[in-house]
This record gives structure tokens, sequence and C-alpha cells, in this order.
């Protein structure tokens, strides 16, 4: 502990540790909640040439820098929250669990059903030389549109695990 009444460098750690996963796993929540809810039923609309070339063109607009960040920071940041808060038997550290695994879930499902079936749409060639287009808008849609429902509902709650994590930490002071 410090003097002063301020926080003490670990208990400072713990709780950037937590807000930077907080971040990360809004960041996800956020792209996932878009896509199930304004993108994808907005691409339901169109005939298939459009779902099949902007499905196309997302796979090469995503590979920035920027996404693939907090793709990899949200379950990693969140995984070291709950290092951080390994051995403070607290309830914080069991949010943190819970935020971590939400986030854990996400990169799972991303990795075995959405890119997957990305690359099989990408696979296709562009869609002016694919003869039917509503078969590859069959194999693609559906089965993408639901894992992404499963996507918000596992990033959200990792979000809302690492915000109460976040509001449950408090660094320990010294008030002397």
């Amino acid at each position: 502990m410090t003097n002063g009444g301020t926080p003490e460098p670990r208990g400072r750690l713990r709780s950037a540790g937590l807000l930077l996963a907080t971040v990360a796993a809004g960041l996800q929540a956020g792209t996932y909640f878009i896509f199930g809810f304004g993108v994808m039923p907005g691409l339901a609309l169109g005939d298939d040439r459009t779902f099949v070339a902007a499905m196309q063109q997302f796979n090469v607009s995503f590979m920035n820098p920027w996404f693939l960040g907090s793709f990899l920071a949200a379950p990693l940041l969140a995984l070291v929250a709950v290092v951080l808060h390994l051995g403070t038997r607290s309830a914080t550290l069991h949010w943190a669990v819970v935020g971590f695994l939400g986030a854990a879930a996400t990169f799972v499902v991303t990795g075995v059903v959405h890119i997957p079936l990305n690359e099989a749409i990408d696979a296709a060639g562009p869609p002016d030389r694919i003869s039917d287009l509503g078969a590859v808008r069959a194999a693609h849609e559906a089965t993408w549109v639901s894992w992404n429902l499963v996507r918000v509902l596992t990033s959200t709650a990792s979000l809302a695990a690492l915000a109460y994590a976040s509001l449950r930490c408090r660094p320990s002071t010294s008030s002397s």
C-alpha cells in the first residue's frame, strides 16, 4: 500500500487489466451485434449475387489490424484480468473468469464455424463466375447467421461479466 489514500500498484494494475478487457469485449460484442441485427438482415433482403459478393468483401475488409487486434485482445486481456486477480478469493475473480469464458467461447465459435464458412464462400470464386449463386448462399447464410447470434450472446455475456467485475474491483488504499 502507498501513503495518502492512493491505490497500491497491484490494485491499479488489476483495475487497468479489467478496464482493457472490458473495452476489448465491448468492441467484439458491438461488432457481432451490428452484424446480427443490422448487416445480415439487410443482406437477407438482397439477391444472391449481392449476398455472396458482400460476404466475400467482408472477408477481405475484416483482415485489418484494428479488427484482428480486438478479436485477439478480447480473450487475451480477459485472461490477463483473471491472472491478475488469482489469489484474491474475490467475487471480482469469479466475474473475470466468466468474462474470459465468454470471450474464449466467442473466439472458438469464430474459429470453428465462421472462418470455415468464410473460406468456403471465398473458394466459390468471383460472383460473376459462380453458376449457382443460390446454392452458395444457401450453404452459408443460415449457419453463419445462427452462429453469429451465439457470438452475440457469448461476447455480450463476456462484456457484462467484465464490466461487473470492474465495478466490484476496488483497489486497496492506505489512508495513513
